[in-house]
């Protein structure tokens, strides 16, 4: 599960909590105060309902990588072998979307550029325990985004 999730479901839980202790904490000491009662029932349900909405309404693909770090981090651990998104080992096998989408191995997305970044494949050595779990992130998000826009368009060669 990608952090953003975790973070997203961790915050739907608190606030479905706090709208659940609210009449408790915070409810008429005497329950003839009908009033009082019915505004913080409704109370708690609009918070219910916008803990709810912001767990739904979130896009769950989300990362939390940040392009310019990976732009730094690709210049210094990969633009070597893959100068301008292109591959000086196996010419076939570049960054360019085409070539991401036929041959990582889920597919064109900032998971499937982690995995292979973490665990390498034929020439490309695994960058696992070099480099952290975040600046791998980075560094795919920035390859999707590149792929994204074209190698050309990206500023570091």
């Amino acid at each position: 599960m990608s952090r953003m999730k975790s973070n997203r479901i961790l915050l739907c839980l608190s606030l479905a909590a706090a709208a659940s202790s609210f009449s408790f904490n915070f409810g008429p000491s005497n329950s003839r105060d009908s009033a009082a009662l019915k505004q913080l029932t409704a109370a708690r349900s609009v918070i219910f309902s916008a803990s709810l909405l912001l767990g739904l309404a979130a896009p769950t693909e989300a990362r939390a990588g940040d392009v310019g770090f990976g732009e730094q981090l690709f210049s210094v651990n990969c633009a070597a072998c893959h100068p301008r998104g292109q591959n000086v080992i196996m010419p076939q096998k570049t960054l360019e979307k085409e070539a991401l989408e036929e041959f990582l191995y889920m597919g064109r997305n900032v998971d499937a550029v982690m995995y292979q970044v973490k665990n390498g494949k034929n020439a490309m050595p695994a960058f696992r325990g070099r480099l952290s779990d975040q600046d791998i992130e980075n560094i795919a998000t920035f390859v999707i985004s590149a792929s994204d826009k074209g190698w050309e368009n990206v500023s570091i060669r």
